[in-house]
């Protein structure tokens, strides 16, 4: 974007060039020295080449190259009162330059901002002033004006677009980090947690050393899946909420079907990750305790003020007392993973289960 900008004010440079010289050649034979005339106008060429290829290369965009093209059409504005009659010069007549001098102003708007290309009308202000030592004609001070604005307002708008340019560049960067972490979030979710579950599954079922194997392959799984989760994560707004979606759809799988809202569900960080934990938690336990084949259900609600969360499975279910009996044996995995979990958070957790009729947990967090 920078580059276009400066292709502008070539093009500028030009076409005002362009239009300098019809004024110059229509009024030569005014003019108190015509033949002057003439010769500003070559500079005023030449220079104009020089300029454009000297902005094409980033290099040359410094500001000594700028003060030195800033010099240049101050100079040559200044030469106005030696070319024309003095009368002419009293009475308001355009200078030599014309729009041509304001091109160096244009070029400190781009390099500079607004500053600087108030810096530079300030200069091509002052050279105007200069030309017509005595009262100056409202012409005059139109044009000082004029200058000033397009320095100042030019040099805000290559501030905008910039900004613009650097946020639209940041947010296709950031879609594409987002797209390449789901993708290998994906692949993960497919082969690498499908393979550590099969490994936990089967090696508590075998018993001895191989239980051993299963519960640091359960570990490993929920490492990973909790790694994966705060990928989603940090691509979320910094405003201290997270998406539950985005923590949540790591988990489905071939066994774990996900529905969600279309729009996301903001919720508290805190609550967020603790919500998204028990349902971890809760289909951990499907994995490990619900029996082979057994599916799970994952339903997100958003209503409002409140956000509930609801896994459903197909297994083997519970009697009602289980959990007590294992709470009072010293297995907290569920109160502690689960309701306990909610509890800290602020939020609920509800265990319903019957043998051989599946289980249901529903966790349900309070926005306020």
């Amino acid at each position: 974007m920078t580059g276009q900008l400066w292709r502008v004010v070539a093009v500028f440079r030009v076409v005002t060039l362009a239009y300098a010289a019809v004024l110059i050649v229509r009024n030569d034979d005014s003019y108190r020295h015509p033949a002057a005339g003439l010769v500003v106008l070559a500079l005023m060429a030449g220079w104009t080449a020089v300029m454009v290829a000297a902005y094409r290369r980033p290099g040359w965009r410094s500001w000594p190259v700028i003060s030195a093209d800033l010099a240049v059409a101050a100079a040559l504005v200044i030469s106005t009162s030696f070319v024309a009659h003095r009368a002419s010069v009293v009475a308001g007549t355009p200078t030599l330059p014309s729009a041509w001098a304001a091109t160096p102003v244009l070029a400190c708007a781009v390099a500079g901002g607004p500053w600087g290309g108030l810096a530079g009308a300030l200069v091509i202000s002052v050279a105007d002033l200069l030309e017509r030592p005595m009262l100056p004609a409202q012409a005059t001070l139109n044009g000082i004006v004029l200058v000033l604005i397009a320095g100042g307002v030019g040099g805000y708008v290559v501030r905008v677009v910039l900004r613009a340019e650097a946020s639209v560049a940041q947010a296709a960067r950031r879609e594409a980090v987002v797209a390449e972490r789901e993708r290998i979030a994906r692949d993960i979710h497919d082969s690498v947690l499908q393979v550590l579950a099969l490994v936990s599954r089967r090696g508590r079922g075998l018993g001895g050393e191989a239980a051993e194997l299963g519960e640091l392959a359960a570990e490993q799984e929920a490492a990973l899946r909790a790694l994966v989760s705060d990928q989603h994560a940090a691509e979320q707004p910094g405003d201290g909420t997270l998406d539950v979606l985005a923590l949540l759809e790591p988990l489905a799988g071939p066994q774990v079907s996900l529905s969600v809202p279309a729009a996301q569900v903001m919720l508290a960080e805190a609550a967020a990750r603790a919500l998204a934990g028990a349902v971890s938690a809760a289909l951990d336990n499907v994995r490990h305790h619900a029996g082979p084949g057994a599916k799970a259900w994952v339903l997100v609600e958003d209503e409002g003020s409140t956000v509930t969360v609801t896994v459903r499975d197909d297994g083997a279910g519970f009697a009602a007392g289980r959990l007590a009996e294992a709470a009072s044996a010293g297995r907290f995995g569920v109160s502690h993973s689960i309701v306990g979990r909610m509890r800290e958070a602020g939020g609920l957790a509800v265990l319903t289960s019957s043998p051989g009729g599946g289980t249901e947990v529903e966790l349900r967090v309070c926005r306020h």
